[in-house]
């Protein structure tokens, strides 16, 4: 290789793998900046770019590049990889499917949300963006007949609900959010008492201070939760997120990391492009997920998640 092509293919090896140290410190750091939250979302894709270097660098045979970011590759590898490696846990308890749907404001296709229940045999159902009209369509679609309990807090622009199959008690709706956060008692007839969240704080993209603000009371929330309990949610939030990896820092685990889900992309669903990121999640306390994946609703710019979970 040419003395002058070698330089060139060194810089730009260079260029990938300062993309990949950009992508470390924007995971790692726990930033109070609207822009760099935003671009924080995806620091896993910046972080390939240390990968794309260590590649060129052993292609050109440059050997120091290499050693550098051989280094880097190996912080990248440690962040990364534990989200696409089952974690193996048991749990004997009863099974509880799951299902986390985003409505859009809505519009999603309520007949392909209750179909997805049945097809599933879904027990529990946290639903965001939830208006009236989309609580009537759901009970026209007779989701009752499958779900007869829930506790809903819609609103014309969007609210949250909550449907199980088993009964519902001690709902509450909290105080200090833009949106309807939510939870509720759900009486297992085998596990008894399991708490049942659903969360969807206000996208930082529209309100950054708040979203800040939002996440840290969920937090506050979860912190003080005890016994069994199953989280629903867009927390507009992906695993990039500091705020978002705060919540897990208790008792909580994130259903995907369980099951080595990797990023698990739901939005947008509405574009070719799409999804690029996820931001939708399940979240266990005394529960393992042994099974989780995603699926398309009809109208919806989410993409749903369906999970397994067995109970402690």
């Amino acid at each position: 290789m040419p003395k002058w092509l070698k330089r060139v293919v060194l810089g730009v090896g260079w260029c990938a793998l300062a993309a990949g140290l950009v992508g470390v410190v924007l995971y790692f750091g726990d930033w109070q900046q609207r822009s760099l939250v935003l671009v924080q979302s995806g620091a896993t894709y910046l972080m390939i770019g240390a990968i794309v270097g260590l590649v060129i660098f052993l292609i050109a045979r440059g050997w120091r590049s290499a050693g550098v970011a051989g280094v880097l590759v190996g912080v990248v590898l440690w962040t990364v990889v534990p989200a696409f490696v089952p974690e193996g846990r048991a749990a004997g308890g009863p099974e509880v499917m799951v299902m986390q749907s985003n409505l859009l404001f809505g519009k999603a296709d309520v007949d392909a949300v209750v179909r997805a229940v049945r097809d599933n045999r879904i027990d529990v159902l946290t639903v965001n963006e939830l208006t009236t009209a989309a609580v009537d369509r759901l009970a026209a679609a007779e989701l009752g007949a499958v779900l007869p309990y829930s506790y809903v807090e819609p609103t014309a622009d969007g609210g949250t609900g909550i449907y199980s199959r088993y009964p519902l008690r001690d709902t509450k709706k909290y105080d200090g959010f833009i949106l309807n956060q939510v939870s509720a008692t759900m009486d297992h007839p085998e596990r008894g008492p399991i708490s049942v969240f659903a969360f969807h704080p206000i996208p930082p993209s529209l309100n950054f201070a708040d979203w800040l603000v939002e996440m840290h009371k969920i937090r506050e929330i979860l912190d003080a939760q005890q016994g069994p309990a199953i989280v629903g949610a867009d927390f507009n939030a992906t695993r990039d997120h500091a705020a978002y990896r705060e919540l897990l820092h208790g008792r909580f685990a994130a259903a995907a990391d369980q099951v080595g889900a990797g990023l698990l992309l739901t939005f947008p669903n509405d574009r070719r492009w799409g999804p690029i990121i996820g931001i939708d999640h399940v979240l266990l306390a005394d529960a393992t997920a042994q099974e989780l994946h995603t699926l398309s609703v009809p109208g919806s710019d989410h993409r749903a998640l369906i999970a397994r979970v067995r109970l402690n």
